[in-house]
């Protein structure tokens, strides 16, 4: 247990979780070997923590260690830069390049988001795997590489299998060893060891004082969810420490940091902390969101009812207005405006305009949310130089979406 408390410390990884140890026992006794590791866990949990473990506890440590995401790299291009190409192996290869898998020779390459690999990258991944051989982008010889692989993916493995989306043999591969690192809401007692590990980083970064979280707090910090696990918890105490003055952080305080797992779920503060409890509470706000829902169908529909009578037409409207205006405050964060069109009267003679109304979304600069998609991705390219990874980053969307986003709206 020694040695594991100094290859925490080591590679800065904070938590006793019996599940967190066990993973790292793995990666120390895999490493010595050259067997092929996947990594699983949620998005968020460090996994990138193992293979630098497992490359730096290995006879490859003074080797080349390269981190690949997969999902980051356009399909069209991820062939060249894993396996490299020849110069005129398609518009733009003005000279031959080496992939990684030929500058990490005799090293160790982490493919992240393995997942997200396409088929045909999948069948060469296949190759350097089974005898180490693979060849560039528009050439005809076989070149042999030695490197160990480590991957590590988000996804269901045995879900993308089944939909054809994922070779199984190169599944079986890669996952020689498979080491699972346990999601943030199972390590409830490392939470708040994080938590003040990230407020006192962020209190030295910016030079205040350290935030420190009630008892209260505590227990809620380590009742929440975590969907975005880890990556989540660093990006509350950054924003704690820097928004707030008082540096003593109260539950009401928190619950403005903890945006619901479900949506817009509310925090629930205070009650019991046991896992019934827990239960009911989370039960009761489903029902009430629920519950709202089925009341706003009920009105859209008396209001088609009574529209489709023609009874009262005023007052519909106004009850029209309203509601649809409370729809879409809700769903676009209070910057659209409805105008409802007068309605027709029963003396229309025209049956069809009887029973037709207009709704007119009004947005400051246009009415098409595809346009407005367009418009964001020019914007944030423009603000970044056309640089796709950092503008990928503003919109919060992988670079890899991205290019499918530019190339799909011929961008």
């Amino acid at each position: 247990m020694e040695n594991l408390q100094a290859l925490k410390q080591r590679f800065g990884i904070i938590g006793n979780n019996a599940l967190l140890n066990r993973a790292l026992e793995k990666a120390t006794r895999v490493a010595p070997t050259d067997i092929s590791v996947l990594v699983t866990g949620e998005s968020g949990v460090g996994k990138e923590n193992i293979p630098k473990i497992i490359h730096q506890l290995s006879h490859r440590k003074h080797a080349k260690y390269i981190a690949v995401n997969c999902g980051a790299i356009p399909e069209g291009t991820i062939d060249s830069e894993l396996f490299g190409h020849e110069k005129g192996a398609f518009t733009g290869a003005t000279s031959t390049r080496k992939g990684y898998f030929e500058v990490a020779d005799g090293g160790t390459i982490f493919l992240d988001e393995v997942g997200e690999l396409p088929l045909t990258t999948q069948v060469r991944l296949l190759r350097v795997l089974e005898n180490g051989e693979f060849i560039k982008v528009g050439s005809s010889q076989v070149q042999k590489t030695n490197v160990r692989i480590v991957a590590a993916t988000n996804l269901h493995m045995s879900k993308a299998i089944e939909k054809g989306k994922f070779r199984e043999d190169l599944f079986y591969r890669l996952s020689t060893i498979e080491i699972s690192l346990p999601p943030l809401r199972e390590r409830k007692e490392d939470i708040h060891l994080l938590f003040r590990k990230f407020a006192a980083d962020f209190a030295q970064k910016y030079n205040m004082p350290t935030i420190r979280l009630t008892d209260d707090a505590i227990n809620i910090l380590a009742n929440y969810n975590f969907p975005g696990n880890i990556r989540q918890l660093r990006n509350i105490a950054e924003q704690i420490s820097v928004v707030e003055e008082n540096r003593t952080i109260t539950p009401e305080k928190l619950a403005h940091y903890l945006p619901s797992s479900q949506g817009n779920l509310p925090v629930v503060i205070g009650g019991n902390s046991n896992s019934n409890s827990d239960f009911a509470n989370e039960r009761d706000i489903m029902y009430k969101i629920l519950f709202d829902m089925r009341n706003d169908i009920n009105d859209l529909k008396k209001l088609t009812l009574d529209i489709l009578k023609n009874e009262n037409i005023e007052d519909l409207q106004e009850e029209n207005h309203k509601l649809l205006e409370k729809i879409y405050q809700e769903q676009q964060g209070n910057t659209a405006k409805v105008e409802v069109v007068q309605l027709p009267t029963a003396n229309t003679k025209s049956n069809k305009e009887s029973y037709d109304y207009i709704e007119t979304i009004e947005e400051d600069e246009t009415l098409s949310l595809q346009e407005k998609e367009i418009e964001m991705i020019q914007k944030s390219l423009e603000r970044n130089n056309n640089k796709r990874k950092l503008a990928a980053k503003e919109l919060g969307i992988s670079e890899r979406t991205l290019y499918r986003k530019i190339k799909q709206y011929d961008l």
